[in-house]
């Protein structure tokens, strides 16, 4: 009797696990039920920090559904508006921030909404206001990170190139003068299809005006870094004959020595190396050329100036041509020029002179102004300059807004490569952009930066290799950060980086696109080049 009782609750036992197993495996496939976590997941949820949601503080505002309604629900608005579809360009502004990467965008966005007073993740950049947008991928001929050359010459030529050259085709050979003397492997910038249309130009920088970005617009070089004809000398270039540098090319050759506007660093790439400039620095030139004499000669109607009070004080109805020279190198980081430059124009001052000057041709103008410190700042891996350069570049971009006419201005703003600082762990809502992250630590209990970089100058170890504990060092918004890799300096990424464009024709700057193409659309939108035109249609 015992068994039969005993084998009875067993079958019973049985019958309920295949029942209750059957009712389980019913909901699971029901699309009523809340699946759960795939195996693979569940030790990453089991092991997620515990302080991932604890401590945290959530502006009141956004605990309300309707704010996130309404602040939808107006930007559908917005961009359900009119965006001139159906209009020419007159004008073309190409604002390139060297180096800004997306995660630099989004940290500059934070940092501008704390010094502001507020959490930062919620705060907007003028450029990300620009009703299109897309990416851009930024590998060159022989390289799949770019550097600022060949990047340069894809976005104001139209053709991609070898890595550290500038303005010539993929069958120029880095450092031989002689390939890249060859006319018929020179291509020709935007900045010349817009002069041929009858447009006035300009570039405004704040690296030397001989750098990297703006000289694709006019020069022709095997090697990004012959400024002068020293540094030719320097680099012992391979050559048979003369070899013209980038500082002659813009003074000297078309399309440089048509520029209306030039404004930057760089004041002794220009000068002999028996003279000093406006800032008691010697020149470098060995060919004892003047160049800035000779731009002067040959623009009577143009005028030097080489602080912001001369900026500043330009008669803007007689000045015809302006060249601005402000620093002997590279100018001054923004954070720092107040005490160690103080008479050095911001980007958006140069920006206003600039748009004064070339907005008087009435066919209209192409202008490149680039935010090109921003790079060095990411070099360095100090992330402060890098973000404070951005914020800079971006009301340069808020005074253009401000003086132009969205009807006939198209404003493309975009970047030449990326970098590799990233945004770290999970800090929460306000956490400072530039601080340690206040909400995690490491396995050892360590905290950590919120930015790091992969490549870079600084680790933060000791002898051991263990990570030191920062929260005892004076973090300021401007030291160097760690990085992962010890090199000498940071270098760039390889991945997309943002573009964003306002104006007639912006909604062909969408999706994602190869670099070399964004001069096409620009000069698509204008009616100028040689391609295919909106004129056209």
């Amino acid at each position: 009797m015992y068994y039969k009782e005993t084998l009875t609750v067993l079958i019973a036992l049985t019958l309920w696990s295949c029942i209750t197993e059957s009712f389980r495996t019913f909901f699971e496939e029901s699309d009523n039920y809340h699946h759960e976590i795939p195996h693979e997941e569940k030790s990453f949820a089991r092991n997620m920090p515990g302080d991932l949601a604890e401590n945290r503080i959530t502006p009141s505002r956004e605990r309300d559904t309707q704010y996130w309604l309404d602040y939808a629900q107006h930007i559908v608005r917005q961009r359900a508006g009119g965006y001139f579809k159906n209009k020419r360009a007159k004008n073309i502004i190409l604002f390139l921030g060297d180096g800004m990467s997306i995660s630099t965008l989004t940290a500059a966005r934070i940092l501008k909404g704390q010094r502001e007073g507020r959490p930062g993740e919620e705060s907007s950049l003028a450029m990300e206001q620009f009703p299109f947008a897309g990416l851009s991928k930024t590998y060159c001929t022989n390289g799949q990170t770019a550097d600022s050359a060949c990047s340069a010459t894809a976005y104001l030529t139209g053709v991609k190139t070898n890595l550290l050259t500038i303005g010539v085709n993929g069958h120029v050979i880095f450092n031989n003068c002689t390939s890249s003397s060859n006319p018929a492997y020179h291509v020709e910038s935007i900045a010349k299809w817009a002069q041929d249309a009858g447009k006035a130009t300009g570039i405004v920088t704040t690296t030397t005006v001989t750098h990297a970005s703006p000289s694709a617009s006019y020069a022709h070089v095997a090697n990004r870094n012959w400024e002068s004809d020293y540094d030719i000398l320097k680099t012992k270039a391979v050559t048979n004959g003369p070899c013209s540098d980038i500082a002659k090319q813009l003074i000297q050759n078309e399309p440089g020595n048509k520029f209306d506007v030039i404004m930057g660093g760089g004041f002794k790439k220009f000068i002999p190396n028996d003279i000093r400039d406006a800032f008691g620095v010697k020149g470098e030139r060995r060919d004892s050329l003047n160049l800035v004499e000779e731009w002067l000669r040959y623009n009577s109607q143009g005028k030097l100036v080489t602080t912001i009070e001369e900026l500043q004080d330009l008669d803007f109805v007689e000045t015809q041509k302006l060249l601005g020279l402000f620093h002997s190198s590279h100018l001054e980081y923004h954070a720092k020029a107040s005490t160690s430059h103080p008479a050095q124009p911001r980007l958006k001052d140069m920006t206003e002179a600039a748009l004064k000057i070339l907005q008087k041709n009435p066919q209209g103008y192409f202008a490149f102004i680039e935010g090109g410190r921003i790079d060095h700042g990411h070099h360095s891996n100090i992330a402060g300059y890098a973000l404070d350069e951005t914020l800079e570049f971006d009301e340069a971009i808020q005074m253009a807004i401000n003086m132009t006419n969205e009807e006939e201005t198209l404003i493309v703003v975009t970047s030449d490569h990326s970098h590799t600082m990233t945004i770290s762990g999970y800090p929460g809502r306000g956490n400072p952009i530039l601080g340690l992250n206040q909400y995690n630590r490491d396995l050892e209990g360590i905290p950590y930066s919120v930015l790091n970089y992969a490549l870079g100058p600084q680790q933060y170890v000791d002898k051991n290799g263990k990570r030191l504990d920062l929260s005892s060092e004076k973090y300021d918004e401007f030291m160097v950060k760690p990085s992962y890799i010890h090199t000498k300096m940071g270098a760039h990424a390889g991945e997309d980086v943002a573009l964003f464009a306002r104006g007639p024709q912006a909604h062909l700057f969408s999706g994602t696109m190869e670099q070399n193409v964004i001069p096409h659309l620009m000069a698509y939108a204008a009616c100028i080049g040689h391609g295919p035109t909106f004129c056209d249609e």
